[in-house]
């Protein structure tokens, strides 16, 4: 029988951001209340588990959600740049808002790549690196790798055989939510998804309707 191997994606929990920015690499982003609760939660989910590796992306909000889990395993956080979250050029700016300037349109002619941030082969390319050494690190146990949404994303779609350009609205990755990998000798066998702090997470707030004149 061939030795089996999982890798667990874990995005970070919720992240306090009462602006509502698109913060993507920016410093200075920390977990709220309920995004620490998170980090918790996972953390008790996994304890028992065979995990003997842990990663983290070095932005503040995956440091904070890695922490707890470090904790209860015992294990150090090894700090990792190709977990970090995808480049934007519309970071720091309202999260809608940047379709309402005509100025920002040149960045929209190729949703493919995509033209307005980190091409998705580039993204797939260093999170397939990053996971390959998990696993040798990780071979016949688990490890944990902390990322963000797209990251994850991504090469959930890569490994699935499945179009990188998508609708972020249908994206399969909560918060604090776990996409694990599960490896039979070098081969990918199964993608699972689960949400051990789903309990936290709240529904997305929906827009009012314009008053009528």
């Amino acid at each position: 029988m061939s030795e089996s191997t999982v890798v667990h994606l874990l995005r970070h929990g919720e992240v306090h951001n009462p602006q509502g920015l698109l913060y993507g690499r920016l410093p200075g982003y920390h977990l709220s209340e309920d995004g620490r609760s998170m980090a918790e939660m996972v953390a008790k989910a996994l304890t028992g588990r065979d995990i003997v590796a842990l990663y983290s992306s070095p932005l503040e909000r995956a440091q904070e959600t890695a922490a707890p889990l470090a904790e209860a395993l015992e294990l150090p956080i090894q700090t990792d740049p190709r977990l970090i979250e995808a480049d934007n050029v519309f970071q720091g700016l309202v999260i809608g808002g940047m379709f309402r300037s005509p100025g920002n349109y040149r960045h929209l002619w190729n949703p493919t790549r995509p033209s307005w941030g980190e091409p998705y082969a580039e993204i797939v390319k260093r999170m397939r690196s990053v996971i390959d050494q998990a696993r040798s690190e990780a071979r016949g146990h688990e490890a944990v790798l902390v990322s963000h949404q797209l990251p994850i994303w991504i090469i959930r779609l890569a490994a699935e055989g499945r179009r990188l350009m998508h609708d972020p609205r249908k994206r399969q990755c909560g918060l604090a939510s776990l996409t694990s990998l599960t490896f039979e000798g070098g081969r990918l066998a199964s993608v699972g998804y689960s949400e051990p702090a789903g309990a936290l997470i709240k529904p997305p707030k929906l827009l009012k309707p314009a008053k009528r004149r």
